[in-house]
């Protein structure tokens, strides 16, 4: 797959989580919050809690699951950078957490959508 195509798989994959979240009733605040400390592909808000979310979207788990990719050090860069938002906005009281949705998009387009909630960040 070339960087092209790997980069609207991502693309496509944000947005099928982004209406997911919409469709499990959650509000979506920002999306591809970026810093230069790192980026957040979904914050959204349930009910009183902020969701920091990460997506990583497959055609395959032949090479192991998306949420594998999300790294300690890729977890970090995530955390700090939602500290940087929660700061931005006045929310560093509210409640938080960081999430996964983890989307393989298969033959014909079939999509499977697993959400990893309190995916890391204690």
């Amino acid at each position: 797959m070339n960087m092209k195509n790997h980069l609207r798989l991502g693309e496509e994959g944000e947005q099928l989580a982004a209406n997911y979240l919409e469709q499990q009733g959650y509000m979506i605040l920002k999306r591809r919050f970026r810093t230069k400390i790192g980026e957040i592909d979904i914050i959204a808000k349930d009910r009183d809690c902020l969701v920091f979310v990460e997506v990583k979207t497959r055609r395959s788990t032949v090479y192991g699951w998306p949420a594998e990719a999300v790294t300690w050090r890729k977890q970090q860069k995530i955390i700090k950078t939602a500290l940087w938002f929660m700061q931005d906005v006045g929310a560093l009281d509210d409640q938080c957490r960081f999430d996964v949705i983890e989307i393989i998009v298969g033959q014909e387009m079939a999509v499977q959508y697993n959400h990893i909630k309190h995916a890391f960040g204690g």
